[in-house]
């Protein structure tokens, strides 16, 4: 269990592992309200698909508790949460329940639930995404999505909210664990939905962070594409420039090629440990800026290289890649994801004020003790740099974050949403 508090602010997170429902909840709400000193005003609980067969017991359960307390949650492979004496847990396939409980003064709290067919097309102006929500953008709201792992638009929703809500910041992650094509219940408002998203936007005194680490690094240097369609490169450039001057006072030319030439030219540069990670964990980083001169880590979104043609050179992608963009191969593994987690945690500590208040984890089911060889490797890596925050969250089947201004959905990669007031 731990607590936090600024000023009148609480935010409380406590996790159970007992292995009854009943008695899960009991512990969790127990714990929670003797600590937290003020009624709460929002929840968020994760479950372990352990329960799944119970998910339709869980909200009357927590009413009963907590009755008038709005609380969004699902279910989860792993759950992330905070045992008594204060130390961030990663429980995965275990059951485990994970409640976060805050007082929040001064702070809206919108919780809503959406259909894939209630979604305005991409077409459609900001307003008829802020009708859907019912918050004004000019409250500045905060946004914390879950969803099910089939909800087939989720990529125009997080498109949508970025139209309309360009200056907010939204995190979240696909449920994950459950039964049959719907992985993972949905909780909002004291109901099970078992597909769409349900989420809550939070306006107020109150300033949502995100910290997305992709868990790669990048190799060699970055490329222009200088052909491709769709999310095909069909060409690439070397950023040289015809007439980049060398070290040495001479000039260097841009060198030109089909993407399967570089990349091999690339691996052979590599050291031998690098080029047999190549062989399974290569990735493609997208630079988000069209306009950052020095490219850095948190400045690509990642994506998957999916196929090459051998014929023609080219290079397939899990994004959409346009001509002018700049790319940068990368690798992944366990030590990789961890220099990535550590570089952004300590940029973000360097960067900002203390005052974190609560956060929320959502991390993929690729990583936890799977990636690292160890139980809690990110939750832990984080308290580190936030020893007094209280975590909750859970292992998702995909997870929602923003990269250099705009949201997506990702894979392999911990999000943390961090919570603080504005004054």
């Amino acid at each position: 269990m731990a607590t936090s508090a600024d000023s009148a602010m609480q935010w409380v997170s406590v996790l159970s592992t007992r292995p009854s429902l009943e008695a899960a909840i009991a512990d969790v709400v127990q714990q929670a309200e003797a600590t937290l000193r003020h009624p709460a005003d929002l929840g968020f609980l994760f479950i372990s698909s352990a329960f799944t067969s119970e998910y339709s017991r869980l909200m009357p359960l927590l009413q009963a508790h907590l009755p008038g307390v709005p609380v969004i949650g699902c279910g989860g492979a792993g759950v992330v949460g905070m045992e008594q004496m204060g130390h961030a847990r990663e429980v995965e396939g275990d059951p485990a329940l994970a409640l976060t409980l805050a007082h929040l003064p001064e702070v809206q709290i919108q919780p809503f639930q959406l259909d894939p067919e209630t979604l305005p097309d991409l077409d459609s102006p900001p307003s008829a995404w802020i009708d859907l929500i019912g918050v004004s953008p000019a409250e500045n709201p905060h946004f914390v999505l879950l969803a099910d792992s089939a909800f087939n638009r989720i990529n125009d929703l997080l498109q949508g909210l970025d139209f309309a809500y360009a200056g907010s910041t939204k995190v979240g992650g696909l449920a994950s664990g459950g039964f049959g094509n719907h992985s993972g219940g949905l909780f909002c408002d004291g109901r099970l939905y078992r597909e769409g998203i349900v989420g809550i936007a939070l306006s107020g005194n109150i300033q949502l962070d995100a910290i997305v680490a992709q868990g790669c690094r990048p190799i060699g240097e970055p490329y222009l594409v200088a052909d491709g369609e769709r999310n095909i490169m069909l060409a690439l450039q070397t950023q040289a420039g015809a007439t980049a001057e060398t070290a040495g006072g001479g000039t260097r030319v841009a060198k030109e090629g089909t993407p399967l030439e570089l990349l091999q030219d690339l691996i052979q540069s590599l050291s031998e440990d690098d080029r047999l990670l190549a062989q399974n964990s290569l990735f493609v980083g997208i630079a988000q800026s069209e306009f950052k001169q020095t490219l850095e880590q948190g400045d690509f979104l990642i994506r998957q290289l999916i196929g090459v043609d051998p014929r023609v050179g080219a290079i397939a992608i899990g994004d959409r890649i346009r001509p002018g963009q700049r790319i940068q191969f990368h690798l992944r593994d366990a030590k990789a994801s961890a220099e990535d987690l550590e570089t952004l945690l300590n940029r973000y500590t360097l960067n900002h004020d203390a005052g974190a208040i609560g956060a929320l984890m959502f991390a993929c089911t690729g990583r936890g003790e799977g990636l690292y060889g160890q139980a809690d490797f990110d939750s832990e890596l984080f308290a580190q740099y936030f020893p007094d925050t209280p975590l909750s969250g859970f292992f998702c089947n995909g997870e929602i974050g923003p990269v250099a201004g705009n949201t997506f959905l990702h894979g392999f990669t911990s999000v943390f949403g961090i919570f603080r007031p504005v004054r």
